[in-house]
C-alpha cells in the first residue's frame, strides 16, 4: 500500500478509525519524492539498521525495509505502533517500540536485529515541539549511530547548519557542531505533508563525531555558549560579565586572535572553546 499517496493514506487512516492528531504533530508525508531523497541522503542500503522515530502509518517505514534495510521503529501512537506489524509479519526485519522516543531502551531492539558492532542511521521526521530535547538525547551517542537525518522546521533547520557571522548562527548550531558536522539536505514543502502544516521544512544530516572536549568540560561550556547568545546583540566581554571579568574575556580573546570587540553569532566552536580553554586556565 502507498501511503504516500493521498488516497490510500486516507483510506488506511479510515479502515483505522483514526485521524491525525495535532498534539502528537502527526503530519504525514504525501510525496514519495520526499521519502526517496531522504532515504538517499542518509544513504541507506541493503544491510543498513536503522531507526526510525515517528513513523505514523508507515510510509517511510515500508520504503526503507524495501531498500534491505532493518528497522528499530519507535512510535507513541498506540494504534500506528499496533498497525506497523503488518509491514514485516515475521519480525525478522522489523522491530516496534511503543513509547516515547524520549525515554525508550533502544539498545536491546538493536541487538534483537543482529547489529553487533555495526553503527546505525537514525531518521525522523521530528515533531517540532520535541526537536531540540529529541536532539539532544541521540546526538551524543555517536558510538551507536554514524548519524542523524531528521525532517525539521525550515527555519530550524537554517539554524542548524549556520555559519559562523551568519544571522541564523545561534546557540544550537554551535551544540550541533560540537557533536556533529551538520549539513542542509533540501527544503520540504508544506503541501508535501497531510495535514498541512504552517510551515516548510527540511531535511538535515547529523553525521556524527567524538565530543570536542573531555566529558567533564562539557557542561561548563554550554554554560558559556548559551550565556553568550543569550545577549547575542552584546559583545562578549558585556554577555559573559557574570561568568568572566570583561577585561579577563577581552585579553583571552586577543591571546586566540579575534577582536575583543566581537559578539557571539562571530565566533566559529573552534573559537569558542579556545575562548573557553583559554577562561578556564
Amino acid at each position: 500500500m502507498a501511503l504516500y499517496k493521498p488516497t490510500e493514506l486516507r483510506e488506511f487512516l479510515d479502515g483505522l478509525g483514526i485521524h491525525p492528531k495535532k498534539s502528537l504533530s502527526q503530519n504525514f508525508l504525501i510525496d514519495g519524492n520526499i521519502i526517496r531523497r531522504t532515504i538517499a541522503s542518509a544513504e541507506v542500503v541493503a544491510g543498513d539498521i536503522v531507526v526510525e522515530i515517528g513513523p505514523g502509518p508507515g510510509a517511510l517505514t515500508e520504503a526503507l525495509l524495501a531498500c534491505g534495510a532493518k528497522v528499530v521503529a519507535v512510535e507513541k501512537d498506540d494504534t500506528y505502533a499496533a498497525a506497523l506489524g503488518r509491514l514485516d509479519p515475521t519480525g525478522e526485519n522489523l522491530r516496534v517500540i511503543h513509547g516515547d522516543a524520549l525515554e525508550v531502551d533502544i539498545i536491546e531492539p538493536l541487538r534483537a536485529l543482529g547489529k553487533g558492532d555495526q553503527k546505525v542511521k537514525l531518521i525522523a521526521n521530528l515533531p517540532y515541539h520535541l526537536t531540540t530535547p529529541l536532539l539532544a538525547r541521540f546526538i551524543k551517542m555517536n558510538s551507536l549511530f554514524s548519524g542523524l537525518y531528521v525532517m525539521v522546521q525550515e527555519e530550524v533547520g537554517r539554524r542548524m547548519t549556520a555559519v559562523a557571522g551568519g544571522e541564523d548562527y545561534s546557540s544550537l548550531t554551535v551544540f550541533l557542531d560540537f557533536y556533529s558536522t551538520p549539513k542542509y539536505c533540501f527544503f520540504v514543502g508544506r503541501k508535501c505533508f497531510f495535514p498541512s502544516p504552517k510551515v516548510d521544512s527540511a531535511v538535515v544530516a547529523l553525521l556524527l563525531h567524538p565530543p570536542v572536549l573531555e566529558e567533564e568540560s562539557v557542561s561548563n561550556f554550554f554554560i558559556l555558549t548559551r550565556t553568550a547568545f543569550e545577549h547575542r546583540r552584546k559583545m562578549l566581554r558585556s554577555s559573559l560579565k557574570g561568568l568572566y571579568p570583561p577585561e579577563r574575556t577581552m585579553a583571552v580573546l586577543e591571546e586566540i586572535g579575534k577582536d575583543p570587540q566581537l559578539r557571539p553569532e562571530q565566533l566559529s566552536l573552534d573559537e569558542f572553546v579556545a575562548l573557553y580553554q583559554g577562561l578556564n586556565r
